[in-house]
């Protein structure tokens, strides 16, 4: 609440000469601010906050929560309103640059990958390198590669498609994440041989996308094209 209170106290000298109007545009970009720099929360506080203090000091009777002019109320409300919108508008947009740099990342990893391949890393190198960008992509608590054969049991399995299978049924990760408390494998293969499996362990609250999980299999698929 203190940015439109801030900035109410800077305008207040000035009242005689301004258009409650022009005021309020100078509130909406404070929320602006503070929505872009915080979170959904902030800004609607924020909005609130310049409402009370347009109301307080820009119309009358001043200092008190009152208004009496219709045309105030409605730029009041139109405050509010505007100031509400453009704080969904900026976590929107914070959303969207958030999945940009995280898409970026995710291309990141899989072109090192490719570079290791392509210049002849070894593969052990490359099975320690890909296990890091697993536990980032996927939000793992911990992560292992066995060579070899598959393990024994039917652990939760992560598939080509992304999607997750347990127990012979499909597990839904997109509405429940991947399961918790078990280890999940994802099989490194190539030409139809498989070469061993990195197990997955998640953590309770990890909800990776189609997409995220769709570059997990990715990244075991240039383990198993090293391997092979």
């Amino acid at each position: 609440m203190a940015g439109p209170l801030a900035v109410s106290l800077l305008l207040v000298p000035f009242r005689s000469g301004l258009v409650n109007t022009h005021v309020a545009l100078v509130l909406v970009v404070v929320i602006v601010a503070v929505a872009a720099a915080g979170n959904r929360l902030a800004g609607i506080v924020a909005a609130m906050s310049a409402g009370v203090w347009f109301d307080f000091f820009f119309t009358a009777p001043y200092q008190q929560l009152a208004i009496t002019d219709r045309q105030d109320v409605e730029t009041f409300l139109l405050l509010l309103v505007v100031g509400s919108a453009v704080t969904e508008l900026a976590v929107w947009g914070r959303r969207q640059q958030e999945r940009a740099a995280r898409e970026a990342g995710y291309l990141a990893g899989l072109q090192a990958a490719a570079a290791a391949g392509a210049t002849g890393a070894s593969a052990t190198t490359l099975v320690r390198d890909v296990r890091a960008q697993l536990i980032g992509t996927l939000d793992l608590s911990g992560c292992r590669f066995e060579p070899g054969v598959a393990g024994l049991g039917d652990p939760p399995r992560l598939l080509r498609d992304g999607s997750v299978v347990w127990h012979g049924r499909s597990w839904d990760a997109d509405r429940d994440g991947l399961p918790a408390d078990t280890d999940i494998e994802l099989r490194v293969e190539n030409g139809g041989r498989l070469h061993g499996r990195y197990v997955l362990r998640a953590k309770p609250d990890a909800h990776p996308s189609r997409e995220q999980r769709l570059v997990a299999v990715t990244l075991a698929d240039q383990v198993g094209a090293a391997l092979g």
